[in-house]
């Protein structure tokens, strides 16, 4: 089951994981959900099920494999907050600190023109009142004619002029007075680079991808063979995604800007938000890390204190019951949310088909990697898997 991604070894599965999980897979690919995946569910750090499903590539017929790369839109985010939190564990960043601090130069104000003091944490917690392009309405809304990027097209500027983009819109709201899903995560990147006086790339690989071994990520493919062509749920069938490709995600707003080809681009500016290509098994190195108290990354205080739900009852609209670490959402009603995951489970995603959960309190970590969005990420296929672990693993009480 093991693969050159991950260093987990081999465990026993609960009865009928392997048949469960598999149907919730299974049914996807035949009602053409999904087109590929790559699943892999550990319990107490062993790997117990391991599957690449589908294809990689329906048009050229390329099976689906372990290692299969993919684009990571928003996995991106725990890794890049798991970097700064080495950097606060170091004693180098402070999760309170100022980020003007670090970049004097991004200075967004309130939409009445005062001053506004965003720290660190807020932008870790998504409470900073930072917003994203894709949630407006239009192409007409004020980060769209700024001319902000989200960090999956290819806009052909820095970081830095992202930044300066960014900063010359008025904020959403006062900072650490709402939750708003955002490019919060893009302004900690520059902050990393800042304080590492590194590209955040090289820094990146220096905090926290180097020192797990997670050899497949970065902010370009690492091997071009292996990255999973990207679908985009349609009627009857995925499409295949175009070279410059918008997808609206919710109902009503402009969308995504999409540009595959970004994955390739080296030369392309490090969005710490979604830049990010890598591996199923390599985000299961991180996850089982942090939920193990850190391993070589943090001391166990530091990974407590990205797994508390820093936001109140103040969460993602869309998840009732559930609240905001930082880098990722913690559960904080499991009745409220309809689910059998344990209070205090980590979860995130990516828009181009990715979802992920830690249920600390059952030793259990669960990654699925799909290439086909936004089912992998939003849809029925991300339900339906949860609920075939638990079905497989009710032993695995708290």
């Amino acid at each position: 089951m093991t693969s050159r991604t991950s260093t987990l070894s081999d465990g026993v599965p609960p009865a009928h994981l392997h048949a469960r999980v598999d149907a919730a897979i299974d049914q996807a690919l035949a009602e053409q959900r999904l087109v590929g995946a790559v699943v892999l569910v550990a319990r107490d750090g062993e790997l117990i099920h391991s599957r690449a499903a589908g294809l990689a590539d329906r048009e050229a017929a390329l099976p689906m494999r372990a290692d299969a790369l993919f684009r990571l839109a928003s996995v991106s985010k725990p890794i890049i907050s798991a970097a700064a939190m080495v950097l606060v564990a170091q004693g180098r960043l402070g999760l309170d600190d100022a980020v003007a601090r670090w970049l004097p130069a991004f200075t967004p104000c309130l939409a009445d023109g005062s001053p506004a003091s965003i720290t660190v944490r807020q932008l870790m917690s998504h409470t900073a009142g930072l917003g994203y392009r894709f949630f407006e309405f239009d192409g007409n809304g004020p980060y769209a004619r700024a001319g902000v990027s989200d960090g999956m097209d290819q806009p052909g500027i820095t970081l830095a002029e992202n930044l300066r983009r960014i900063a010359s819109v008025p904020l959403l709201y006062k900072p650490g007075t709402a939750w708003g899903y955002s490019l919060a995560t893009d302004v900690l990147g520059a902050v990393i680079e800042r304080v590492c006086e590194a590209p955040l790339g090289d820094a990146v690989r220096a905090l926290v991808t180097g020192p797990l071994g997670m050899r497949d990520t970065a902010f370009a493919a690492v091997d071009v063979d292996r990255l999973a062509t990207t679908y985009v749920n349609h009627t009857p069938v995925p499409r295949r995604m175009r070279e410059q490709d918008v997808v609206p995600v919710l109902e009503g707003t402009a969308g995504i800007r999409f540009a595959p080809a970004r994955a390739l681009d080296a030369g392309a500016f490090p969005s710490g938000g979604a830049g990010m290509v890598g591996s199923a098994g390599d985000l299961l190195l991180l996850l089982e890390a942090l939920r193990q108290g850190g391993g070589p990354l943090l001391p166990a205080a530091w990974v407590e204190e990205m797994g508390r739900n820093q936001t109140g009852e103040w969460g993602p609209p869309d998840a009732p019951g559930t609240g905001f670490g930082l880098g990722f959402s913690v559960l904080r009603d499991p009745a409220l949310a309809g689910s059998p995951e344990s209070a205090g489970t980590w979860r995130w995603g990516g828009a181009y088909g990715h979802s992920w959960f830690v249920d600390r309190a059952r030793a259990l970590s669960v990654v699925a990697f799909t290439n086909t969005l936004y089912e992998g990420m939003s849809g029925r296929f991300v339900t339906d898997l949860r609920d075939a672990v638990y079905a497989a693993g009710m032993e695995m009480q708290p």
